[in-house]
């Protein structure tokens, strides 16, 4: 059996494979635990209200100018020509209620000098200072400061203070990016280097009202876009908050809005393609998904849907808007799609939500079903074929938009809108960014519907966090693409941007190597949305399973994987509502003093529980081995695929087959996972898998798994349920307890089976459940606790009860094994590597086979698996053979080398003795042969390092 990351999931899925996190000691710099942001501290009752008018007692008047106390790192600074400041809700600011904060307001110099002070900040204006023509009190260098204190060090600012350490944020579009090379630049982050930054909302558009309740759905207030008051200000947030960049974002949704919980259903497989597919190829891709055992949740179906520019043309038609023709559409192409109601209505059948692609830059042309609606609507006579103009910031514009093109497709099946908008950067209204406009427009028009929103679309600058999920655009499908991707994705956090969603294996010219798409993949299995894309060429392809082998195989079990881990994410995604700060997010957030954190750009948490840093460049093409070197914080770490613990903080060389991804976790920690489901929700989570690390001899950690309908906005309102997981380690024995489950939601499971798993250790000498002994499994597996020997997995079966009683489980090992884990260390990937030198020599078999004391190695897994009352003989006798593995792999390959070459020469002399009129060319198969002897050396070198 190989034994990989991905073979560990479907362990995972099948037997037995785990993740986790350590507790840390008081004080100690680490990853925080899931524990240490509870998700009971969640909203209780109600959304955040949304209040743009601060306390009184946050405001501070001078002249011209405003100061407000939003926190003790925040302060809102205004300065306007006419002394009329803004109480409005802007793009980006919508809530300035906050508690009150204890400051000190001193006036100095007769009533010319103002010093607030906060717990963390001085600010000093002296509106008189600097050149006479800036003593109308406007904010200038001369006259405002800030003081603070970075990382035990003074700081101060000054308006116009150049940043050259921000920790940048993110950009509208990768679209023909090259690795880092994008087309529109990174714009700047809430957080940097230097302890402070500045956002510049002079400018920005505002809202006519602040109520964004939408409580009485769709007959509530619908918020509108407002210019700025003419005249000259200036609005800046100073946010200085140091290196508690978890506190930075934090605070921002607190005055910007939360990060939405996107729908359950959005954290499965994403299909979408630019592509014009007929109903029936559609269907058949589906059920190549459900053939091949790969989940799928979503059908997202490109420009292809609606009527195309070839039709268009034929017509006569011409886009009135000077747009591309066939670009935008809203009306079905009814070659390819003869009955829409009936397909959707299939396809969700097979439990599938689907989108569509718009462009709505071209307005509502003349030939759209909508078109003679629309137009009455707008004042126009349909006869006239006057087309209805784009004018997303006409409040009767967009609701007809909504009402009248938009619901009836909505109403045939349509579940969320993929908007591509990308044609134009202004609107009608001065200011407004059309991107980020429609994002709103579509978001909130599902708020007062009152179902969950999701929408999929392009970045539209600072406060666009409300509206998820992000469509990154169209890259070029090269290692630089894929290897810039996890820095941009975790980058975007620093803007509170949460849910990037990339063309997985990119998105043009066409074909992209096996291996490359992979990677690409086993990236995606652990980002924010597994979306795989790609362009309108036949020689493009995004199904898995026709992928050669090993390749095929390795993106089914990375799709299982993903969905293996789907309690895990959700409850990592509740996190990032709660908290605002991203489940996928830079090192530097939990390691803020540390160089390295910020210098290894690869690597990136992926919730509280786990560190990646995803293979992105090609392998070494003999061995297949792909080298990284990865920088682990401080703390014993477990590399998951092949059980290696390492002891940071350290830079490590590792190397990594194509089956694995280097994911890291913290010994001690908890993982929630689920059985196999061919889609989100096909079944309820029973048993609920609980994965839990070796932890040190009197440690504990805790996690709490987070539910809720995964569907409704109620979770908003503390309509969802946690179930608490604690573990201890005493000695040699160890003590986990899961629930009593705390809270309810409509269609929450009243009964529930659990699985434990215990990977990378030592078997039990006994197992009680309740404090009933569990027996041993017979041969088959059932019946009681097994060990899956080649990850070192203890499976342990609960039995189905109600989840309001507490479940306990003590796991004991014999009396001094606990202290003897080290003898453990890399076990399973030795077992990966020992499998892979195996199956090298096997291609060899007319030459050699593998010789018996790599077969004894590579077999100890597998004994161990029958018999783990021997562990300690059987562990014994692999560290004993793995030298004789590699001495009997050496010799081997000496002998056959030599074989080989008098074989070829023997091959060739023939040829010639036979009358061959030309040299007998033996080359390939000779480089063939040598490449396998190469490869089994190179792995079984490496077993267990």
């Amino acid at each position: 059996m190989r034994i990989t990351l991905h073979h560990f999931a479907a362990v995972a899925i099948l037997v037995g494979g785990t993740l986790g996190l350590s507790p840390y000691a008081p004080g100690q710099q680490a990853m925080r635990t899931a524990d240490a942001v509870s998700l009971q501290s969640a909203p209780p009752s109600q959304p955040d209200a949304t209040d743009p008018v601060a306390d009184p007692g946050a405001v501070v008047v001078m002249g011209r100018t405003r100061f407000t106390v939003l926190t003790p790192e925040l302060i809102r600074m205004e300065w306007a020509s006419d002394g009329k400041f803004e109480d409005h809700a802007s793009f980006v600011f919508l809530n300035r209620k906050l508690p009150l904060v204890p400051f000190d307001r001193t006036e100095l110099e007769h009533g010319h000098k103002l010093v607030l002070k906060t717990s963390a900040l001085t600010l000093t204006y002296t509106p008189g200072a600097g050149l006479r023509s800036h003593q109308d009190g406007r904010f200038t260098p001369e006259n405002l400061t800030i003081d603070m204190t970075v990382d035990g060090k003074p700081v101060k600012w000054r308006p116009g203070l150049a940043d050259d350490q921000n920790l940048m944020g993110t950009t509208r579009t990768l679209d023909g990016a090259v690795g880092e090379k994008t087309r529109e630049p990174i714009e700047e982050g809430l957080i940097s280097r230097s302890g402070w930054a500045v956002v510049d909302d002079s400018s920005r558009p505002l809202f006519d009202s602040s109520d964004f309740s939408f409580k009485d759905g769709q007959n509530s207030p619908w918020p509108w876009v407002i210019e700025r008051p003419a005249g000259d200000r200036q609005d800046w947030y100073f946010f200085g908050y140091g290196h508690d960049y978890r506190k930075a974002l934090g605070d921002y949704v607190k005055v910007a809005g939360r990060i939405p919980l996107p729908p359950r259903f959005a954290f499965g497989a994403w299909w979408s393609r630019y592509w014009d597919y007929s109903d029936q190829e559609i269907e058949e891709i589906v059920r190549g998904f459900h053939e091949n055992s790969v989940p799928l949740d979503v059908f997202v179906i490109d420009m292809g849907w609606h009527i195309s520019r070839e039709q268009l043309q034929a017509r006569g038609e011409k886009d009135q808007s000077g747009h591309g023709l066939g670009w935008s559409g809203y009306s079905w192409n009814k070659l390819l799609f003869p009955d829409p109601d009936q397909f959707l209505t299939r396809l969700h059948a097979d439990h599938l939500k689907t989108s569509l692609n718009l462009h709505p830059a071209s307005g509502i042309q003349p030939w759209e079903d909508a078109y003679p609606a629309m137009a009455r609507a707008m004042g126009i006579d349909p006869a006239s074929r006057q087309y209805v103009p784009f004018d997303a910031t006409d409040k009767k514009w967009a609701t007809n938009y909504i009402n009248l093109v938009l619901r009836p497709l909505e109403k045939q099946g349509i579940d969320f809108w993929w908007l591509d908008w990308q044609q134009e950067k202004n609107t009608k209204m001065a200011g407004v960014n059309p991107t980020f406009w429609l994002n709103y427009v579509h978001f909130t028009d599902q708020q007062r519907q009152g179902v969950r929103p999701l929408l999929f679309h392009r970045w539209g600058g600072l406060g666009n966090h409300r509206y998820q999920i992000g469509f990154s655009g169209d890259t070029v499908s090269v290692w630089p693409s894929l290897a810039f991707q996890p820095w941009f994705t975790a980058t975007a956090a620093n803007v509170g941007y949460a849910y990037w969603s990339h063309d997985i294996g990119g998105h043009m010219p066409g074909a992209v190597d096996p291996e490359l798409f992979t990677r690409w993949v086993e990236f995606g299995a652990f980002s924010p949305i597994l979306r795989t894309h790609t362009t309108k060429n036949p020689d493009s392809e995004r199904r898995i399973w026709v992928y050669p082998e090993p390749f095929s195989s390795i993106l089914r079990s990375t799709f299982q994987l993903r969905y293996a881990l789907q309690p895990y994410i959700y409850t990592e995604a509740r996190r990032t509502y709660d908290t605002g700060v991203a489940f996928l997010r830079p090192l530097y957030y939990d390691w803020p003093e540390v160089p390295e954190a910020y210098t290894n750009r690869n690597e990136y948490l992926f919730g509280d529980q786990m560190l990646v840093a995803p293979v992105v460049e090609a392998a070494e093409k003999t061995s297949g081995l792909a080298a990284e070197k990865v920088w682990l914080p401080e703390g014993e770490w477990i590399e998951w695929p092949t059980g290696k613990r390492i002891a940071g903080p350290a830079s490590v060389d590792r190397s990594f087959s194509i089956e694995q991804t280097p994911v890291y976790v913290k010994a001690g920690a908890i993982v929630p996972m689920q059985p196999p489901m061919r889609y989100t929700g096909e079944k309820p989570v029973d048993p609920l898998i609980v994965n839990v690390w070796p932890l040190k001899p009197g440690a504990k950690s805790s996690y709490s798994v987070y539910e809720d309908s995964g569907v409704s906005v109620d979770y908003q309102r503390g309509v969802y349920a946690c179930t608490p997981i604690t573990a201890a380690q005493d000695g040699d024995t160890l003590r986990l307890e899961i629930g009593p489950v705390q809270g309810d939601y409509p269609g929450m499971p009243k009964t529930r089976g659990y699985e434990l798993r215990l990977p990378a250790d030592w078997p039990p000498a006994s197992v009680t459940v309740n404090g009933a002994p569990v027996a041993q499994a017979g041969p088959t597996g059932e019946g009681g606790w097994r060990f899956e020997g080649n990850t070192l997995t203890t499976i342990i079966p609960v039995a189905s009860g109600a989840v309001d009683q507490r479940v306990t489980i003590e796991v004991r090992r014999a009396d001094g094994l606990t202290a003897r884990r080290g003898e453990l260390d890399g076990f399973a990937g030795a077992m990966s590597r020992l499998r892979g030198a195996y199956d090298a020599l096997n291609t060899m078999s007319r030459m050699t086979a593998p010789p018996d004391p790599l077969v004894d190695a590579m077999q100890s897994g597998d004994r161990l698996g029958y018999h783990p009352e021997k562990a300690t003989e059987e562990l014994a006798h692999f560290h004993a053979a793995v030298p004789q593995a590699q001495s009997a792999v050496a010799a081997a390959s000496k002998d056959v080398r030599q074989r080989i070459e008098e074989t070829v020469k023997w091959a060739q002399d023939e040829h010639k003795n036979m009358g061959g009129d030309t040299p007998l060319n033996g080359d390939a198969q000779r480089q063939r042969m040598l490449d396998a002897l190469t490869r089994a050396e190179r792995l079984v070198g490496e077993a267990g390092k």
